[in-house]
């Protein structure tokens, strides 16, 4: 569908978005961060998401710790780093002003008015 080509760069780039509001909320394990974007317009996989927190990891957005776990091998947790706080403050005040921006334009008109 043409629509789903269209909106697959937008997707990607809000990906990333999503990702640092997920991981700014608390240190999270990635299975979590897969649970919370499940069952959304961002859902993802593994292949997706570890590629995208190590890009985030050397542009020094995000960072991990390693911590035990009674169910197996030490779990890799993410967290927001200072840079990454202040560039998800930026995302979220643009992310504010696109959204005014939109409905000061108004609604979106359906059907044609040309004839």
């Amino acid at each position: 569908m043409l629509i789903d080509t269209k909106l697959a760069p937008l997707r990607k780039g809000l990906l990333e978005f999503v990702v640092l509001r997920i991981v700014g909320g608390d240190q999270v394990y990635v299975p979590d961060i897969l649970k919370r974007l499940a069952g959304t317009e961002f859902a993802t996989q593994e292949g997706t998401l570890y590629p995208l927190l190590s890009k985030l990891r050397r542009e020094q957005l995000v960072d991990y710790e390693w911590r035990e776990s009674e169910l197996g091998p030490p779990r890799k947790y993410y967290r927001l780093t200072e840079s990454g706080l202040q560039q998800l403050a930026q995302l979220d005040e643009y992310w504010q002003r696109i959204n005014h921006t939109l409905a000061r334009l108004g609604p979106v008109q359906t059907g044609s008015s040309f004839s």
